[in-house]
This record gives structure tokens, sequence and C-alpha cells, in this order.
């Protein structure tokens, strides 16, 4: 009698973080991968975490592994798709999760594991919707080789010069993102391969999202069994996939943006995109006439004659569509002029190349394409100031089209 009844209340729920780990034929390296992961967050994480396996429909014993392994370790389950595709697997995990945060990395773990709190903490808090670890920063410690090293910074350099892109290494195995957020941009990104992170990158920077980085230590794999040539195709086809559709006004999803951007010069915001389409594009046909002009001309000779008929091309189409001049008025002086932006390129690029001759001597066809889209890159951004400024000045325009 006169006793006190105790409430009982539920305890909080422990913020959770899931880590998706995609596997194609990785029976060699899964399992004292997961473990180390596992240890590694189980002993200095400080929130609740869960590992998936995302099998992409391996053909040797990764699933057996990857099964035993859920059976073994607390918070690790394994899941089985019946195609490949690194995007694909990202896509069907995520999509489905409850946790507050996803995230993922690459079952080689060449990125140092400390840096995994600093990449999610600013997502639990709020302060930002996704993080990706960067390679390509000055506080990054990267041990890789030559060749990959100039892949992956004139991929990263065509993504900011051509598309505008504002994080500097989109292609890092290492990324993560708030739940809410990603699960509104997925049916938004078409790609279910590689370029599967560039494009959400690409779409959550166009919707004023905030993109944390975080510099990483890294160590390449070298049993990497990624086909550098094939991979870098994809990846340009899936630019001027993305620039399309930006261009064409599809790529608008109703996620809210953060914070207002910043107001462009007038007509700017028209004439990126178009500029955008219109260089993938051209790249794409340049690298074409480049690989086969190779066959039958030294490299110098192959890439001034492929910049030289593609900036023909691609002058005529930015004088229509770009900057909306019609009419032959003034057509001949737009191509002359537009030629000064064709030397710098060829400067730039023949340089490059030069330069890439003398310091790696019977270097690959695959490392030549590298060399000469990121000195086509460096040139996209002068060409588009002298193409806005001085070629097709609006007043120089008027005059042109009477």
């Amino acid at each position: 009698m006169g006793g006190s009844v105790k409430q009982l209340t539920a305890p909080p729920r422990t913020r959770l973080v899931e880590i998706v780990v995609p596997v194609y034929n990785e029976q060699r390296v899964l399992a004292e991968s997961v473990r180390r992961l596992h240890a590694y967050l189980a002993g200095t994480f400080p929130y609740g975490f869960r590992i998936t396996i995302a099998d992409n429909a391996s053909t040797d014993a990764t699933w057996q592994i990857a099964t035993d392994l859920g059976r073994e370790l607390s918070h690790v389950r394994a899941v089985h798709l019946d195609a490949k595709g690194r995007g694909r697997a990202l896509r069907r995990v995520w999509s489905e999760s409850d946790a507050d945060v996803v995230s993922y990395m690459d079952v080689d773990l060449s990125t140092d594991l400390d840096a995994f709190l600093p990449l999610v903490a600013p997502l639990l808090s709020g302060h930002s919707d996704l993080a990706i670890g960067t390679r390509l920063s000055r506080g990054a410690n990267v041990v890789r080789g030559p060749k990959r090293e100039l892949i992956s910074r004139s991929y990263n350099l065509l993504l900011r010069s051509a598309m505008g892109a504002g994080f500097s290494d989109a292609q890092c195995g290492f990324k993560a993102a708030r739940t809410e957020i990603v699960q509104a941009l997925l049916p938004a990104v078409e790609d279910e391969e590689w370029f599967f992170d560039t494009e959400l990158l690409l779409l959550a920077e166009r919707h004023g999202l905030r993109i944390h980085e975080v510099p990483v230590d890294w160590v390449d794999d070298p049993d990497s069994r990624v086909d550098i040539v094939r991979t870098s195709m994809d990846d340009l086809r899936g630019m001027a996939r993305v620039a399309r559709k930006t261009l064409s006004g599809a790529a608008r999803i109703p996620v809210p943006p953060r914070v207002q951007k910043a107001r462009l010069p007038t007509g700017m915001a028209r004439q990126l995109p178009s500029f955008a389409v219109i260089g993938v594009i051209s790249t794409l046909a340049h690298l074409a006439l480049f690989v086969t002009l190779r066959l039958v001309v030294p490299a110098v000779v192959a890439n001034g004659l492929a910049l030289l008929i593609t900036a023909v091309a691609n002058t005529a189409a930015n004088r229509r569509f770009t900057f909306g001049v019609t009419g032959r008025a003034g057509a001949l002086r737009h191509q002359l002029e537009g030629g000064l932006a064709f030397l710098i390129g060829l400067l730039l690029s023949t340089g490059g190349l030069a330069l890439l001759g003398y310091l790696a001597p019977g270097a690959s066809t695959a490392v030549e394409i590298a060399a000469v889209v990121a000195a086509n890159a460096l040139a996209t951004l002068v060409r588009f100031l002298l193409l806005r400024v001085w070629v097709f000045n609006p007043r120089r325009a008027k005059e042109g089209a009477r």
C-alpha cells in the first residue's frame, strides 16, 4: 500500500549505419576483409552498424563465403543478385535500407578505415547529405602507379571542366549518404555499373545538396580487374547522357535544395548545359578519330587531325545551339576566331603527349588516351570563356545575325 510504480521507457534507438561491400568473384579476399572490417567497427565505431555483402552473381565460392560470414559474425548479412554491376548492388541494398546512413567500400579495403567515422559523422549530424573519400586533395596519402594516377586525374578534370562538377574524386570506392536523400535520388540514377557513383553525385550537386569530402590514405590493389579503357568509354557515354537529361530538364526530382545556388551571369544557365552536351559529344568523336588515326600515323599527328576536325564541328554546333547565332553572316569569322581555341587545345594536348613520350616511352594507347583527355579538359575551360566573352559576345552575335 502506498508503493510507487516505476514508469518504463524504451531506450533511445541507436543511430544505424549500413556498410555495403559489393563483390564479384572475390573468394580470395572476402573473408579476411570482412572480418577485419567487422573487428574495426565493433572495437572503435561509436554507432550501430550493419555490414551487407552484396554478391553480384559471382561464379566462384564468393556467395558461400558470404553466407558463412553472415552466420559467423553479428551485424553481417549477405544479399545475392543475379546480375553483375556495382551500381545495381548499391541500388538494391540502399533502396531497401532502414539505416540512418548508407555507405559502401571496396572489398580490398584500399582506403584506411580510420577515415570511416569522419566520412559518416557529418551525415549523422545533419551537416551534410553525401560524403566521399578523396584521393586527390592535398591531405590525402595515396600509393598507386602512374598509369592509374593519370587516368583518375584526367577523368575528374574532365568532370569539372565539361560537367561543372564541384567534387574532387568521383571514383574512390569509399562513399556514404543520408538514407532519405539517397533513396530520393536513386530513381533518377540510370547507370548500374561504375558510372553509378558519378551520376549520383552530379544529380545531388545539381539539386543543391551538400557533399562532404574526406582526404583518405589509399593503397592501390595490384589485383584489380577493372577494364580501364572500357570503363572510361562507358563513363564518357554516361556523361553525355547526364548532360542531355540536364539540358532537357528531365533530371529534376523533388529533393529540396539545402542552399541557394549563386546566380550565374545572364544567359550562362542556358548556355552551360548545351556547351556540356556538345563538349562531351565532341570528346567522344575526338577519341574515336584519335584511336582510328593512331593505327596509321603517330600519336601527335593523329591528335592534331582529330582535334582539327572536331574543332570545326564544335564551333559550328556551339554557334547554333549554345549561343543562338543563326545565318551565314559572320560564320567564317567565328570559325577563324574559334581556331584560336583549337590552337590552345592542340598545344596543350600535343605538349601532353610529348611529355608523356619523354616520361614514359612506349606508353600504351590507353595511357595516351588519358593524356589527351586531361589536356582537352583543360582546353575546354579556356574554350568556353573565349566563345562566351569574345567569339560569340552578345553584341557581336546580334551583328552576325543581321
